[in-house]
């Protein structure tokens, strides 16, 4: 089985060997760049890239930036952006635009390595079965189970259940739900996501024992 390819986007010449060697010993494969430029999008069109890690201090432009214009365009491989931009609001900037996870600078190789693999796991396209606490998603029959028991949810909460799954302990606002999970819906408002969760709370976590899924006021949701 080929090795996952990963594309590094980093300007610090230093940084960008240490994450291509780390990687490479770790088991991957590897394309590192200086910087932002139309080889980009040749690698991505011609290599099977199977996860992005964008640094934001870039120059002349914000990685995240360019990462909204690749996903503009129909790309898309995930993405980690590994930047020193650590205030939260510049965490919650890059979740909202299209981060799977966001490390901060200095970071703990390590800890990178293992974060790359879980978000490779959680976006592989060849997995079948994800399993978060007692909770089970087969892809097979797109079907969820909470102790082997299914759970009979709409389109629509199935849907949103699957983004959680994917996303486990990760800050997700309403907005990037409603983008996610909505789409094109007419029905783009921010209580609908309220609405939707409330009754998805309601058929996961009858008795509210669970604590599935936390609000964090006035930020969004977190299932862990």
């Amino acid at each position: 089985m080929k090795n996952k390819l990963i594309l590094i986007v980093e300007d610090e010449e230093d940084i960008l060997e240490l994450l291509e060697y780390t990687l490479q010993k770790a088991g991957f494969e590897t394309i590192g760049c200086l910087n932002i430029n139309p080889v980009l999008n040749q690698i991505l069109d011609e290599e099977k890239v199977d996860l992005i890690l964008m640094d934001r201090n870039l120059p002349g432009v914000d990685g995240a930036t360019f990462v909204n214009e690749l996903k503009s365009k129909g790309y898309n491989n995930p993405v980690i952006y590994v930047t020193a931009k650590d205030k939260d609001e510049d965490i919650l900037e890059g979740f909202e635009n299209h981060a799977d996870d966001y490390i901060t600078k200095p970071f703990n190789l390590k800890e990178l390595v293992a974060r790359v693999k879980a978000v490779l796991k959680r976006t592989s396209k060849d997995i079948e079965i994800l399993k978060v606490r007692d909770i089970i998603y087969k892809a097979n029959n797109k079907r969820f189970y909470i102790e082997d028991e299914p759970i009979e949810l709409t389109h629509l909460e199935h849907d949103l259940l699957l983004e959680f799954i994917k996303n486990k302990d990760i800050l997700l606002s309403r907005e990037h739900l409603l983008n996610s999970v909505w789409e094109d819906s007419f029905d783009k408002k921010l209580k609908t996501v309220n609405v939707a969760i409330k009754r998805l709370k309601a058929k996961i976590d009858p008795d509210s024992k669970k604590q599935y899924i936390k609000s964090i006021r006035g930020e969004g949701y977190i299932f862990c």
